[in-house]
């Protein structure tokens, strides 16, 4: 591992985040192909809130939390922080004084797959975040990792500028070159679910709107009258 700190990458342009604002992280996993999905256990401190905007990434130590004072020195307004550790870590290594830090730096979020503290108080500064784990445990600030290196993060890959969408149902990353394409297809599934979303409040079945009915019968499912016909 280079421990380096790269001050400049290439991010999505503003508008081309806003297009992913309002969509969700389902509705954009799925438009891009059921990938980009961090794993489940990546949770937000409160739910309600969702984030959009481009990664600015770091690798830091198990226990060790330099490398992210080191990246805020780095963000740019609109920026979400992603932290990614070198080995499993659940330590809380980000509390309400980074948050502040934060959020005078225009950062929009924090997703860290490891612990963070001060969750009261970070909920009511409205600093959203999505970690593995809440902890008390403090950390230290003695071993070099890198900012703005390509980092896993609970098992996805992820590039400096890539374009993170949090929400209560989990992270995704959309790749920067993706990010319309991406869009497009999220907007268009967006809109095909508010058409069936309006069939399904009618009373309509999903069996129909799906046209699942021939499929059940060549599976085999048989309907019978009377439980005494088993």
């Amino acid at each position: 591992m280079k421990t380096v700190a790269v001050r400049n990458f290439p991010r999505a342009s503003a508008a081309e985040i806003d297009a992913l604002k309002g969509l969700g992280v389902a509705t954009i996993h799925e438009a891009q192909g059921r990938v980009g999905l961090l794993k489940p256990y990546m949770r937000p401190t409160f739910p309600g809130r969702d984030i959009v905007g481009s990664a600015t990434t770091v690798l830091a130590q198990p226990g060790d939390n330099w490398m992210l004072h080191v990246a805020l020195e780095l963000v740019k307004p609109g920026d979400v922080l992603v932290v990614a550790v070198t080995a499993d870590n659940t330590d809380g290594m980000f509390g309400d004084l980074l948050a502040q830090s934060s959020l005078a730096r225009g950062v929009v979020g924090l997703v860290i797959d490891a612990g963070v503290r001060d969750i009261r108080t970070m909920h009511e500064m409205g600093f959203p975040v999505w970690s593995r784990a809440v902890s008390a445990k403090g950390t230290v600030k003695e071993t070099l990792g890198a900012v703005n290196v390509p980092i896993v993060c609970a098992g996805q890959l992820v590039d400096p500028g890539d374009v993170v969408i949090a929400d209560d149902d989990g992270v995704v990353i959309v790749p920067r070159r993706d990010v319309v394409a991406v869009a497009q297809a999220a907007r268009k599934r967006e809109e095909n679910e508010t058409a069936k979303r309006a069939r399904l409040a009618a009373g309509e079945l999903g069996l129909d709107i799906y046209n699942m009915r021939p499929k059940l019968e060549q599976a085999g499912l048989v309907y019978l009258d009377d439980i005494r016909d088993l």
